[in-house]
């Protein structure tokens, strides 16, 4: 990025003790902010969930989409030459910035039509926001603060949003330089679509990557972390020394995260397909369904004074085989339906091993088309 930058800026040696001011001062002013002036949370965060692993060369989904980003992106600069010899770099940068955080073509094609739907919204702000402005350093100054706020609070929101401040910020800075006009967000607008383009293209046709396998790569691993959850808690319940499933929980909702985002392309509003998309809500509010009932438990095996009972591990044995079975391709055991329990903990396990057999319908489901496309 840092060399993409110096030819962007047509940096000379020169420059350098300027541009390596300029990032010492970023670097230090964003400590002070964070470490100093607003120091609003000390503990550690949990540890990242990697990716499952998918073979090596170009099984690997990593190298698969490295080389999508290349060709995508050098569609990009040659087309995006011909739209303007001076912007193609807007092309360039649209392309692999839609690669950035995604692992298969449906992830990739959502973020694309996102990335144009709030450059749009953005361009129709610039304007009515920056061109007026004209450069104009006090009101600039107070917006662009405005529109960091605005990337750093929607980022985790909507990417849609977060590139409608992005593109707002652009035309603000592209006013402080003199050189913002109508004809620039135009044309921004097109290089934004030429490299929308070429992402879409190259995750459709070069080595193209499944929603159907990432996203069954992610159940299977949340699957086997309900398991783990389960078993830490009873664990936990029968009193074993340093049993502890709060960290298997921080996982389990990670984990949910990752199954959400690849999923998004099939529950997205402008999907066609009714059928995968209903299905695709079934799990994941099944899903949401174990880690309640996940939580529930692991709150019920903190409190010291809980026990542990043979109808307990009875019930922990049959979601480990339901989760087995699920994982494993395999019918799931017979699920008889239960009186409500008493038992704070029995309640919460036979209510994990409600939504565990309920999921097999739309994992499984032979009649109907895959859950995601293959």
């Amino acid at each position: 990025m840092t060399f993409f930058v110096a030819q962007f800026l047509h940096a000379t040696t020169g420059q350098l003790p300027e541009l390596s001011a300029a990032v010492l001062l970023s670097v230090a002013t964003a400590a002070a902010v964070r470490f100093g002036l607003w120091c609003y949370e000390r503990r550690l965060p949990p540890p990242p969930v990697p990716a499952p692993p998918a073979g090596t060369g170009l099984a690997r989904i990593t190298t698969r989409q490295a080389v999508q980003a290349t060709v995508g992106s050098g569609f990009a600069l040659v087309v995006g030459q011909l739209v303007s010899g001076q912007r193609w770099y807007w092309a360039v940068g649209a392309t692999w910035w839609i690669f950035v955080n995604t692992t298969s073509r449906g992830e990739t094609l959502v973020r694309g039509f996102r990335r144009v739907l709030g450059t749009v919204v953005g361009i129709g702000l610039g304007l009515l926001v920056a061109v007026p402005l004209d450069g104009a350093v006090l009101p600039t100054a107070v917006l662009t603060a405005v529109c960091v706020f605005g990337i750093f609070y929607t980022a985790a929101v909507s990417y849609s949003w977060m590139m409608l401040w992005v593109t707002l910020l652009a035309a603000l800075l592209y006013g402080l330089l003199g050189v913002l006009s109508p004809g620039l967000l135009a044309l921004r607008f097109a290089e934004t679509g030429v490299g929308a383009l070429g992402a879409v293209l190259a995750v459709l046709l070069v080595l193209p990557v499944t929603t159907h396998a990432v996203t069954d790569a992610w159940i299977q691993r949340a699957l086997r972390c309900v398991h783990a959850c389960t078993a830490e808690a009873a664990a936990r319940l029968a009193g074993t020394e340093g049993a502890d499933p709060a960290p298997r929980v921080a996982e389990l909702e990670q984990l949910l995260g990752r199954v959400r985002l690849s999923v998004a392309p099939l529950v997205h509003p402008l999907n066609p397909m009714l059928g995968r998309k209903r299905r695709a809500r079934r799990v994941l509010d099944l899903l949401d369904d174990c880690a309640r009932e996940i939580r529930g438990l692991v709150a019920v095996a903190a409190d010291p004074e809980a026990s542990h009972d043979a109808r307990l591990a009875a019930a922990c044995w049959r979601v480990e085989a339901a989760v087995e079975a699920l994982t494993g391709g395999r019918d799931l055991p017979e699920h008889p339906d239960r009186p409500q329990a008493a038992e704070p903990a029995l309640a919460h396990l036979h209510g994990l091993e409600r939504a565990l057999a309920e999921l097999a319908a739309p994992l499984r489901d032979a009649s109907r088309p895959p859950l995601v496309g293959a």
